[in-house]
C-alpha cells in the first residue's frame, strides 16, 4: 500500500489513506501492539477529525480502549506514552507534508518507534488482506485525557533565561502554536495560529520556500536568531542573525555545550550517516564520543536507547534527548538552543560567529537525483572513488559514505521518496565542487 513508509504511515488523503483504510488499521493494530488503552493525540489538519473517527472506532470495535489527548504536537504523544506507561500510542499527522496529505505515527511501549521492518509490514499485510472486522460484543471506550500542563511543566526545565535576545519564531501554522508562546515567551511570531490550509507557506522548515519568511524577519527586526518549525513540531531548523539558514546538523554540536559541557552528561551522541565531521571535531574538546547511524526516528530514536547516547540529531532537523525518553522534540531543542546563545551573547558572540566556528568545511548540501537505477548509480559512485583511493572510513549502512582526510561524501536512496540522495563536505570549495561534479556526471551516466 502506497501509505505504509519505512518510518510510518502517510501520504495522499483520500487516493493513499481513506477512512476505510484508517478504521482497518485502528481494527487490525491489536494483532501488531495488543494492548488494553491506546494513546491517540491529532493534529489541525483538515482531514484528522475525519481519520481519528475512522481509526478509534476500528479500536473500540476492537473492545479497545482510547485516551485522547486531543490536538498534540507528536513529541507530546511521544512524551505522555512513556511518562504514563501507554502499550502503544498514534498520533495522527502528515507532519512537513502538503495539506491534502495525512498519516499516522505509531509508537510502542517507551515510545519506541513503530516502522516498517518493526511492526508496519505486518499491519500493513492485515490491512490489505480480506480478514472480516466483525466488531466485538462488549466495545472499547474514548475518553479524554488533559496532559497539557503536566508537559509544560516537564518542557520548561529547560528554558533558561534568554531575555536578552532578541527572537524570531515561525510556527509554520503548525502545532507548536499550542505551546510556543509559553514556553518562548516574548518574541517576533509569525504562522502561530493553527490552520490545516498552511495559508503561508507548507509545514517543511527544510524547503528553501518555506524559509523566505523566518529570512525576511530576522533581517528587519534585526533578531538574533529564527526558528523554524515543522507541522507536527518534532521538527526544527534555525536562522542566524545573518538571515541564514543553519546546517541542522551543526546544532548537534552545539548542543553538546549544554549537555556534555554545562551539564556533564555522559554517554555517546548519535549522528546520522550525512551529518558533518565538524560535529565530532567539535565535541572533542569534552572527549565526547559520536556514533553515527542510519536516517529516520524508527532506527534513531531505537539506537540511542541501545547506545545509552545523552541525545543525539539528524540533517533533516531532529534532536533526541535521553532525558525525553531517547524521543525527539523540537521545543526541547528551542530552547537549550537559546538558553545557550543568552549565555554566549552575554560574551560579545553572535550565532553566525557561534556556527562559524564549529565547522571549517564547505558542504554541497543534499542534491537529489530521480533515477530508478538507485542502486547501479549508488554503486558506481563507491567503486570510481575507492579506485582513486582508500578510504579512512567506509560505511555501507543506508547507502555509503566514505570518508577521506579533507573531505568525505555520502550517497544512498531514499526511503520514502523515488530520489538518490548526494551531500558531500569539503575543506576546500574547489575540491567540493570537482568531487560533485565528479558524482553529478557519474549519476547521469546511470539515468
Amino acid at each position: 500500500m502506497k501509505a505504509f513508509k519505512a518510518y510510518d504511515i502517510r501520504g495522499e488523503w483520500g487516493p493513499d489513506l481513506n477512512e476505510d483504510i484508517a478504521y482497518r488499521i485502528g481494527y487490525f493494530l491489536p494483532d501488531v501492539l495488543d494492548t488494553d488503552t491506546y494513546l491517540v493525540g491529532r493534529d489541525m489538519r483538515l482531514s484528522s477529525p475525519t481519520l481519528f473517527d475512522a481509526l478509534t472506532r476500528g479500536l473500540t470495535d476492537r473492545g479497545k480502549n482510547v485516551d485522547f489527548i486531543g490536538l498534540s504536537t507528536t513529541p507530546l504523544v511521544y512524551w505522555t506514552t512513556a511518562k504514563y506507561g501507554y502499550g502503544a500510542s498514534i498520533q495522527i499527522t502528515a507532519s512537513h507534508n502538503p495539506k491534502h496529505h495525512n498519516g499516522l505515527k505509531i509508537s510502542a511501549k517507551n515510545a519506541l518507534p513503530v516502522g516498517y521492518d518493526t511492526g508496519l509490514n505486518r499491519l500493513e499485510a492485515l490491512v490489505e488482506s480480506d480478514k472480516a472486522t466483525t466488531p466485538c460484543e462488549t466495545k472499547g471506550v474514548i475518553r479524554e485525557k488533559n496532559v497539557y500542563a503536566d508537559y509544560l511543566a516537564f518542557q520548561k526545565q529547560f528554558v533558561g533565561q534568554h531575555d536578552n535576545l532578541n527572537i524570531a519564531v515561525d510556527c509554520s501554522n503548525g502545532m507548536s502554536s499550542i505551546f510556543v508562546h509559553e514556553l518562548i515567551g516574548k518574541a517576533h511570531y509569525i504562522n502561530d495560529t493553527l490552520d490545516g490550509n498552511f495559508p503561508n507557506h507548507e509545514p517543511n522548515p527544510l524547503e528553501a520556500h518555506a524559509q523566505e519568511q523566518i529570512k525576511a524577519l530576522v533581517k528587519k527586526e534585526k533578531c538574533d536568531i529564527g526558528l523554524l518549525f515543522d507541522g507536527d513540531a518534532d521538527r526544527i531548523t534555525f536562522i542566524d542573525e545573518k538571515g541564514r539558514f543553519i546546517s541542522p546538523d551543526l546544532i548537534i554540536a552545539f548542543l553538546g555545550d549544554y549537555f556534555i559541557g554545562e551539564q556533564q552528561q555522559k554517554g555517546i551522541v548519535l549522528q546520522d550517516i550525512r551529518s558533518s565531521r565538524a560535529i565530532q571535531e567539535y565535541l572533542d574538546r569534552y572527549q565526547a564520543k559520536v556514533e553515527t547511524w542510519r536516517v529516520g526516528r524508527a532506527y534513531a530514536a531505537l539506537k540511542l536507547r541501545e547506545l545509552d547516547g545523552c541525545y543525539g540529531g539528524e540533517l533533516a532537523g531532529h534532536y533526541y534527548f535521553r532525558d525525553f525518553y531517547y524521543s525527539d522534540s523540537a521545543l526541547l531543542a528551542a530552547s537549550i538552543v537559546l538558553r545557550l546563545l543568552a549565555e554566549r551573547k552575554k560574551e560579545g558572540k553572535t550565532m553566525s560567529q557561534i556556527i562559524d566556528e564549529i565547522t571549517p568545511y564547505s558542504n554541497s548540501g543534499e542534491i537529489n537525483f530521480k533515477i530508478e537505477r538507485k542502486q547501479e548509480a549508488m554503486d558506481a559512485v563507491k567503486d570510481h572513488f575507492m579506485q582513486i583511493e582508500k578510504p579512512e572510513r567506509f560505511l555501507d549502512f543506508d547507502g555509503y559514505r566514505l570518508d577521506y582526510p579533507d573531505w568525505w561524501l555520502n550517497i544512498r536512496p531514499s526511503n520514502t521518496e523515488p530520489y538518490l540522495r548526494f551531500l558531500c563536505e569539503a575543506k576546500s570549495e574547489g575540491k567540493l565542487n570537482d568531487i560533485t561534479e565528479t558524482v553529478k556526471r557519474i549519476v547521469q551516466e546511470h539515468s
